[in-house]
């Protein structure tokens, strides 16, 4: 859950080298999270960029997550709708990752839409640019089965594709295998 909030605005190799601090303090957990300063915890998550405000983030994630008893199993007994608008209540928690935390960390089958999501589906004229977040999101939860693994690994394989073809700049569109669909 901690990476859901690392990874805003930033590439995953940032947010892998700050949960490496993280695992190397050992305090990769609710309760020693919660125990340390803010200080202490800016600087282990720097290489993730914006430190000072995830650092916050973090915090006031962990004081939502001890309000619902400190145990991840709580949060998997809640509604995911409920959930979801309890995650998009707590300060700095978005849409992308208020559903990354329920898809990845409690498996709640919730399509996640990120910019790759946006641009692959733009660039193959399923949306404009400009689509809203939920509009997208429904376009898919329309239209695949309700099941957690599977969006789990829609979105891995969209994340990929994003990465090797459907780049920011100079995308490699005739290479694409979703070339012609």
């Amino acid at each position: 859950m901690v990476g859901a909030i690392l990874t805003q605005n930033t590439a995953w190799t940032n947010v892998e080298k700050a949960i490496g601090n993280l695992k190397r303090k050992k305090i990769l957990s609710v309760g020693k999270l919660s125990r340390v300063n803010l200080k202490a915890l800016k600087s282990l998550i720097k290489p993730s960029g914006f430190y000072n405000q995830k650092a916050r983030r973090i915090k006031t994630f962990l004081k939502f997550l001890k309000s619902r008893g400190s145990k991840i199993g709580n949060l998997k007994k809640i509604d995911p709708g409920t959930l979801r608008q309890d995650l998009l209540n707590i300060n700095g928690i978005g849409k992308e990752t208020a559903d990354s935390i329920l898809l990845y960390a409690l498996e709640k089958p919730i399509f996640v839409v990120d910019a790759y999501t946006k641009r692959m589906c733009s660039r193959h004229k399923l949306c404009n640019e400009k689509v809203e977040y939920d509009t997208l999101q429904a376009l898919f939860m329309d239209n695949l089965p309700q099941k957690h693994s599977l969006f789990n690994e829609y979105h891995a394989l969209i994340v990929e594709l994003g990465k090797r073809f459907c780049k920011t700049r100079k995308p490699l569109c005739s290479e694409c295998p979703l070339k012609g669909i």
